[in-house]
């Protein structure tokens, strides 16, 4: 019902959405704590990046579910914090700071906060989003406007992958979750550089882990297809035209982005590294 302000509210004396989540997830921890069932992600410290945001946000409250001790880093505090109160009503541990994950030596002074507060660092996932020129025929783009997504997911990435690379090749053990789009592989639609620069962070996944596995730690990525729910007061007409690309008539939920990262982080998906997942709904057939 409409509050005195005329926003939508719950009615007085009954929890939010966001509550009732909050209390069903702390019921549902406690129950598996009681029953001794362990988290896919106990005693685990993972540090998200953009987790302010819908995906990184998931995501870390899908960690936090599962055991981790999680670290939130990004440009806004306040959004943060936010996304730390669920997670600690939730019954997890969550802590902020604020970190320009484009910054190396932020991420790496973050990065060695973290290590010693925590002892280690088990999990790296960055979910800082990219803005790019689409819809739009390249042969009508400006190089700049070409250039910009590519540079900035190389260079976000490069950094927050390759300092926690440092720390778990150092404590020999690790996963890196890269998060990139199925715009690497789509050539239907006008995305401009960000089709580059899906491709970019993808092949960064495959080389680090390369480079890294021998000393314990794996690298991984996640390639969802557009996810509605990230991107509040999208009609179903909007997406229209991805829905028929897909082979299940529909697009990725979030829930399904955020477990399948809890999934690549745990100990079940220790045989994969270099390897990206594909979440498209079968718009893109691997």
């Amino acid at each position: 019902m409409p509050g005195s302000d005329g926003v939508c509210g719950p009615a007085p004396g009954r929890l939010a959405p966001s509550d009732c989540t909050a209390v069903s997830e702390s019921c549902e921890n406690g129950r598996r704590k009681q029953k001794g069932m362990r988290m896919q992600l106990e005693n685990k410290n993972a540090v998200v990046y953009g987790a302010a945001g819908s995906m990184g946000g998931a995501v870390a409250r899908a960690f936090a579910r599962e055991g981790a001790r999680v670290f939130l880093a990004g440009r806004t505090l306040a959004k943060l914090d936010a996304v730390a109160g669920e997670i600690r009503s939730g019954g997890g541990t969550a802590e902020t700071a604020q970190v320009d994950a484009m910054d190396q030596l932020a991420v790496a002074s973050h990065a060695d906060q973290v290590a010693a507060a925590a002892g280690s660092i088990d999990i790296s996932f960055n979910a800082i989003s990219i803005s790019a020129v689409q819809n739009m025929p390249l042969v009508g783009m400006s190089l700049e406007d070409f250039m910009a997504p590519v540079t900035d997911a190389c260079r976000t990435h490069f950094v927050t992958a390759t300092t926690a690379a440092r720390h778990m090749t150092a404590q020999g053990s690790g996963v890196i979750v890269l998060l990139s789009a199925t715009a690497s592989r789509e050539s239907r639609h006008q995305m401009g550089g960000f089709s580059l620069a899906c491709a970019c962070i993808e092949a960064l996944t495959r080389s680090l882990a390369g480079e890294v596995g021998r000393q314990g730690v794996r690298v991984v990525g996640l390639r969802p297809n557009f996810t509605p729910e990230t991107y509040p007061g999208v009609s179903d007409e909007d997406v229209s035209s991805l829905v028929k690309d897909t082979l299940l008539g529909r697009l990725p939920r979030l829930a399904e982005v955020a477990g399948t990262a809890v999934y690549l982080a745990s100990a079940a998906a220790g045989a994969m590294t270099g390897a990206v997942i594909n979440l498209s709904c079968g718009a893109i057939i691997d």
